[in-house]
């Protein structure tokens, strides 16, 4: 099939809202990738030029796009069933997948054991929705009305939805929507380079202790905060935070959209501590970047508090929740993890980001590395923030090496698919370190 760029482009400028994006300056002076078809790592644009997709497509396609046994789980449900309605019936891709996920979600929570029920949504922002709304009506209708504020971490990004921007610590996020944003404290991130852990620890355990009947919930992006920068914490906070919700009785949610299936190593980044969450939000990789789907993962106790009569019934959903698509390529891509080994064959792929960055950390221009699993990072010196200019000048020069390297401000990083081949990585790892030294040499 011929595409006729030039009208794709028109077509876009005229009339696509772009996310992200300064939509005047998108419409002036970006020429865009136009993507035409994606394989694996790479991006393959309609001029004849292909590029290694650095993020992932941001984060969601850790198995690479169009994963052969993914588009077949696909087609394979569209002849049967591509939609019906989970209300008063249900259909067997949404019920395998659900017992499969609790099959795989972590163990360690207050009570010794598990997640065991599952919400089905759309994507990250809804998953977390979810998890806010089960969290506050719970309390409303088992004893503790009063609990209606949430915690997050400093340079949080938990979503989009209303709820979800409340737990946003990123001000250029939330400042157009303060005014209608629900009551959310925001403490001291021990991902921030400025903090240390034991002062981040130590304004949790205060205002648990301040503030507990107050609060439905702490929610955290455990062992990395993507959008704040890729800030990275240790396990140790993730344990002592999930042992003061447990003191104080108050649900501990993990935010697993981008830090799950492997991303950080084991299947949750919560497996680092060791720990189970009352609450799991999964989206992104949960069905390889194929389909919007997402999942919100709650404990037995949570689940029975809606329990006794109509009206402490659960009424949240949408008209495509366990859509029969999305399930059955979430299922498969949960036997594409077991059958191929993703996360044992990853371990020397995350070894070798380790190294790389390591080594880049000695280039001019970068002020500090650090990497964990499918993670490598690097700020560059300078201006910070979500604003600043030098990514982009590292994305030009990547871009035209072959990579598409979005970065975070001047934050330049990578989250490659899991099964990226060995040659790939290293190609894409070389056009960031050329690209860095390109900028910083300027």
């Amino acid at each position: 099939m011929t595409i006729d760029r030039e009208r794709v482009v028109a077509l876009d400028k005229a009339r696509v809202w772009h996310p992200y994006t300064s939509m005047d300056e998108y419409a002036q002076g970006v020429d865009p990738i136009v993507v035409v078809r994606a394989e694996g790592p790479w991006l393959h644009d309609a001029d004849g030029r292909a590029y290694l997709d650095a993020n992932s497509s941001w984060w969601v396609a850790s198995l690479g796009h169009n994963h052969p046994r993914l588009v077949a789980a696909l087609a394979r449900q569209a002849r049967d069933n591509c939609h019906s309605a989970l209300a008063g019936m249900t259909h067997p891709p949404a019920a395998e997948l659900a017992e499969a996920l609790c099959g795989v979600a972590p163990r360690g929570g207050p009570d010794g054991g598990g997640l065991e029920h599952v919400f089905f949504s759309d994507d990250g922002s809804t998953a977390v929705e979810v998890a806010l709304k089960l969290s506050v009506q719970y309390w409303a209708q088992n004893g503790r009305p009063a609990r209606t504020r949430f915690a997050a971490l400093g340079e949080a990004f938990h979503g989009e939805t209303i709820g979800a921007t409340a737990l946003g610590g990123v001000e250029l996020f939330r400042r157009p929507f303060r005014g209608v944003l629900a009551e959310c404290f925001h403490l001291p991130s021990p991902g921030d380079p400025s903090v240390s852990a034991e002062r981040a620890l130590e304004a949790l355990e205060r205002l648990l202790a301040r503030e507990a009947d107050t609060i439905a919930c702490v929610v955290v992006e455990p062992m990395v905060q993507g959008a704040a920068g890729m800030w990275m914490h240790d396990a140790a906070y993730l344990r002592a935070a999930r042992a003061l919700c447990t003191r104080h009785d108050v649900f501990f949610v993990a935010d697993e959209v981008f830090t799950g299936y492997g991303r950080t190593g084991p299947m949750w980044a919560c497996q680092h501590a060791g720990v189970a969450p009352d609450l799991l939000c999964t989206a992104k990789g949960f069905s390889g970047g194929m389909l919007p789907m997402a999942a919100t993962l709650a404990t037995r106790r949570i689940h029975d508090g809606f329990l006794g009569g109509r009206e402490r019934a659960f009424y949240y959903g949408h008209s495509f929740c366990g859509n029969p698509l999305g399930a059955a390529v979430a299922l498969e891509v949960l036997r594409v993890y077991d059958e191929e080994r993703v996360l044992e064959r990853a371990a020397p792929k995350a070894a070798r980001i380790a190294e790389a960055f390591a080594k880049m950390a000695s280039l001019r221009g970068v002020a500090r590395t650090r990497s964990l699993g499918m993670i490598g990072a690097l700020d560059l010196a300078g201006d910070a923030g979500y604003l600043a200019g030098a990514g982009w000048r590292v994305y030009d020069e990547a871009r035209r090496r072959g990579a598409y390297l979005r970065p975070l401000g001047n934050v330049i990083y990578v989250a490659p698919p899991l099964n990226i081949p060995d040659a790939d990585l290293e190609r894409l790892l070389a056009i960031v370190a050329e690209s860095v030294a390109a900028v910083a040499g300027a």
